[in-house]
């Protein structure tokens, strides 16, 4: 059974960077820090790591060398070519918190 006081008291901070604790062990144990991105009876959602930003279009890491193929550079971690970040969202069980931690303002 979830407390609905809790999720309404998590709701508040939605779009904030927050730190939850869960009933787990592990590296899972250590917490999940992220922005919070949505609360419902069932689980929080928290997007723990930011992509990249978008590279700089006039940037040579963008834009082909002499005697590249055009839209062949930035492919992710394909060998050859530029490593980038597409970030990573994690739901936490609702009944598995046991500590939100929040900044005080």
């Amino acid at each position: 059974m979830y407390n609905s006081n809790l999720l309404g008291h998590m709701a508040r901070y939605i779009g904030q960077t927050v730190t939850i604790f869960t009933a787990s062990g592990g590296a899972s144990g250590c917490g999940f820090t992220g922005t919070l991105m949505s609360v419902n009876p069932c689980f929080v959602r928290l997007s723990t790591q930011q992509g990249t930003p978008p590279a700089n279009p006039l940037s040579q890491s963008i834009c082909p060398r002499p005697g590249e193929e055009f839209g062949s550079v930035g492919r992710g971690n394909i060998p050859g070519h530029g490593n980038f970040t597409v970030g990573s969202v994690c739901d936490i069980p609702v009944d598995k918190i046991v500590s939100f931690c929040h900044n005080a303002i």
